[in-house]
């Protein structure tokens, strides 16, 4: 299990599950390291940018991804490829949005070696999230 200090101490971060919806928990998730001023790029197969930052198709297009920490924002059943594309990747941190994880997840991250936080911690929460920007 990795703590959101480790986590949150990557020199860039990834949103896997990105979406150009502001309703979404995708968007949220974007726009609340892009108030933090962190580089942070979208990944999400059918959008060339959203909110200004750059997106990428998936975790395999992420520029350095060993020094990124991914936040995933997708259900369980598309969560267990992108933790797989994660370390394949060299991704080592990954953030376990609220409902993106599953048992099969968790102990799929465990079998990979990636360190996770799952379980309920939400980074809107961690980080401090304003909707109106």
């Amino acid at each position: 299990m990795a703590t959101t200090r480790a986590f949150l101490s990557s020199p860039r971060f990834a949103v896997v599950g990105a979406s150009a919806n502001r309703a979404k928990f995708g968007n949220k998730c974007l726009r609340c390291y892009l108030q933090h001023d962190r580089a942070v790029t979208a990944v999400n197969p059918r959008e060339a940018q959203i909110e200004g930052a750059p997106c990428v198709r998936s975790v395999a297009d992420l520029e350095c991804a060993a020094e990124t920490a991914l936040s995933v924002v997708t259900p369980p059943h598309v969560t267990l490829g992108v933790v797989a594309d994660a370390a394949r990747a060299g991704v080592t941190h990954v953030w376990l949005q609220p409902g993106s994880e599953d048992a099969s997840v968790l102990a799929r991250c465990d079998e990979l070696g990636l360190r996770v936080i799952a379980g309920g911690p939400c980074l809107l929460t961690e980080l401090g999230f304003n909707a109106m920007l």
